[in-house]
């Protein structure tokens, strides 16, 4: 692995060598992903990658875990007429390990990645791949046996917002810097005891607040921080974190951010963290990983060998209650999260191996589900009226939301190590981090 270092990272485009401009070519599927170049004979500048490359840039942020609304949905990719035999490679560049998802905000690509002993926060051009800026801090840290092949994280996903970029670490070092510059802005330090598989929750802006569930097991906090300065401004201390994330919704009239923790699922008051309602949800070995959906008046999570299910959460009194709408055992859910397309639910459970699925939202029965033995797991989300599947075996694949098949349009391989993160969709562009680097793929 080539670290990038300064204001330079390796850069590749397709299989050829950069110190001559000139067209990538187009990639067939499985094919390597070629020699790694010095960047710093580059002079490709965003203009001539755009104008010869055909690149859309037109910014749609994705700026968070899951997306604009911490939900796996966006709305800027436009179907190509037809589609091409492969995806056309950008460029590629070593960014460090880790499962933490890109994000892309205010026309840049934000990445949050080890090399070596430090965790590092890039800032790059998405336009060249060139590192625009980084921070580094050391973050030694010793995995837990039973995740050791997942690797020394992060797998926490950065927020950007206000001009701020929120990190979380695998030891639990909170940090926000400036978006603009990468000034740290504050940094909390890692509690004495992170959360057993380390921390996999990706923090939450909500207006001037920073949400993170910090600490470790059986002693964390849902706590808000002030975005400026990090001041605590409340904090639930009723369990620990889980490795899902929270998110905030209304629900009867109320703001609240509802989320998935060691044991339980839980709602607190957004404005003061005050508990408002909470579910048991413990799972087998404290593996607590969805991210919840709020949709409407529903909840809806699930969770290792738990059923995929829905709630209603309504005021009674000066009090809460949690109204049972359905449940499909046959749907549960672990380390994804399914999205929402109008009135139905696309996931992926790992029963059977790796199983996609179709749920009715209103319902919640099952409408169709394929064989099995797909993945080990795979990351889903929806842009333009399309399913975009990242498997974790580096294959992509693009469907067309159908309640009555899993409709597969084409797939693409689109790295030659393991995908954990999510995939970042806007306009022709996908972004995809693989086991140690980022690569922007194009649909031409």
């Amino acid at each position: 692995m080539t670290n990038t270092q300064g204001d330079h990272g390796t850069l590749r485009l397709g299989d050829t060598e950069t110190g001559k401009t000139k067209d990538a070519p187009r990639l067939r599927p499985f094919v390597s992903r070629g020699r790694e170049v010095p960047s710093n004979g580059i002079v490709l500048t965003a203009f001539m990658v755009c104008v010869a490359f055909g690149i859309h840039t037109a910014a749609a942020d994705w700026p968070q875990w899951r997306g604009p609304n911490r939900d796996g949905r966006g709305a800027t990719f436009t179907a190509p007429a037809q589609w091409p035999e492969s995806l056309r490679r950008r460029w590629s560049i070593d960014v460090g390990g880790g499962h933490s998802s890109p994000v892309l905000a205010d026309g840049r690509v934000y990445v949050h990645t080890r090399q070596q002993e430090n965790e590092v926060i890039s800032a790059i051009d998405p336009a060249t791949g060139k590192t625009i800026w980084q921070d580094r801090y050391q973050a030694p840290y010793r995995m837990n046996p039973a995740a050791t092949a997942h690797g020394p994280g992060p797998k926490s996903t950065p927020a950007v917002g206000a001009g701020r970029v929120v990190t979380l670490g695998i030891s639990g070092i909170l940090s926000t810097l400036d978006a603009r510059t990468g000034k740290v802005l504050w940094r909390k330090p890692a509690p004495a005891d992170p959360p057993i598989y380390g921390t996999g929750m990706s923090p939450a802006l909500d207006g001037s607040l920073v949400i993170a569930h910090v600490g470790g097991h059986d002693k964390g906090a849902l706590t808000a921080f002030d975005a400026a300065t990090g001041a605590e401004r409340w904090r639930w201390t009723g369990d620990g974190p889980g490795y899902g994330s929270p998110v905030i919704g209304t629900l009867d009239g109320v703001k609240q951010i509802v989320s998935e923790s060691q044991d339980k699922l839980v709602s607190v008051a957004a404005a003061d963290g005050k508990l408002l309602w909470e579910l048991p949800l413990k799972t087998p070995y404290t593996q607590n990983s969805v991210t919840p959906i709020i949709e409407k008046d529903l909840v809806i999570y699930s969770g290792l060998e738990h059923p995929l299910t829905a709630i209603r959460p309504v005021r009674k009194g000066s009090g809460w209650i949690t109204e049972k709408v359905w449940e499909n055992p046959g749907a549960s859910l672990y380390m994804n999260s399914p999205v929402l397309v109008g009135t139905t639910l696309y996931g992926m459970t790992n029963r059977n191996r790796g199983q996609f699925f179709a749920v009715d939202l209103a319902t919640g029965k099952t409408l169709w589900t394929t064989r099995g033995r797909e993945a080990e797991n795979a990351a889903i989300v929806t842009s333009g009226a399309l399913l975009f599947v990242l498997k974790t075996d580096a294959e992509l694949v693009i469907a067309r939301p159908n309640t009555a098949s899993f409709d597969v349009l084409r797939r693409y391989t689109v790295a030659d190590s393991p995908t954990w993160a999510h995939p970042v969709v806007d306009g022709n562009r996908l972004f995809v981090k693989d086991a140690s680097s980022l690569t922007l793929w194009t649909v031409s």
